[in-house]
């Protein structure tokens, strides 16, 4: 029996947190694209060429991960590997150091203080999720791949775009990755609730509100950081 001076520790659990606009104050892409184009020089024009696939995602003819694809593409396709990490390394010091909330990582830091198993996962890509996930001490990371042609970006997606019903698969693999652990989990948007109601509990934080009307319709926690 445990003394009252020596209460039984806490159970590990498993905590997923998602990224852009939970733990970050918005999104991560666009200013990772931006910043890259300002600091190797790239035409800005670049961008203009996505407008295809977003007006083909107006009419209906193309998803969330078409769209990126084409705005990676347009934008990045062609840059070096080493290029791109160098600026990873640059734009991952800054989003740490000045683009998080806080609040968002004294929660991390409170999972990680217990051993928690802590996932970053991310619609974001791969050029710098990682990168985010390591500095902020998570055990993993599941985010949106993308292709190389050897050591040139290609661009294209190389695994599904890690989004509202695909998260749920994500989210599922993890709880078979890590069997047994109760699972926390922590996103802002409609698309993070079809994962965030298969937690045992759950934190939508920073949503709008229609997004905070149908957590409540789910009984999804609320929260604001």
């Amino acid at each position: 029996m445990q003394s009252a001076g020596n209460p039984a520790p806490q159970q590990r659990r498993l905590a997923v947190f998602d990224l852009d606009g939970t733990i970050t104050y918005r999104d991560t892409l666009w200013p990772y694209v931006r910043g890259f184009l300002q600091d190797s020089c790239r035409s800005q024009w670049r961008l203009l060429r996505v407008i295809p696939a977003v007006l083909g995602f107006a009419a209906g003819r193309a998803d969330h991960g078409d769209v990126k694809s084409a705005f990676i593409r347009t934008t990045l396709g062609g840059a070096l590997r080493a290029d791109l990490q160098a600026w990873t390394a640059r734009f991952v010091d800054d989003i740490v150091m000045h683009r998080c909330f806080a609040a968002a990582l004294a929660a991390v830091a409170g999972h990680r203080a217990r051993g928690d198993a802590l996932v970053l996962m991310s619609a974001s890509t791969d050029l710098y999720v990682p990168a985010i996930g390591q500095r902020l001490g998570f055990t993993d990371t599941v985010c949106t791949g993308v292709r190389w042609n050897g050591e040139r970006l290609d661009g294209r997606l190389s695994t599904p775009n890690r989004r509202g019903e695909e998260k749920v698969h994500c989210f599922e693999a993890l709880k078979a990755r890590y069997p047994g652990l109760p699972t926390v989990a922590y996103g802002n948007a409609s698309s993070d609730l079809p994962h965030l109601r298969l937690a045992d509990q759950a934190f939508l934080v920073n949503a709008n509100a229609r997004a905070r009307r149908a957590a409540r319709r789910l009984n999804v926690g609320l929260g604001a950081w």
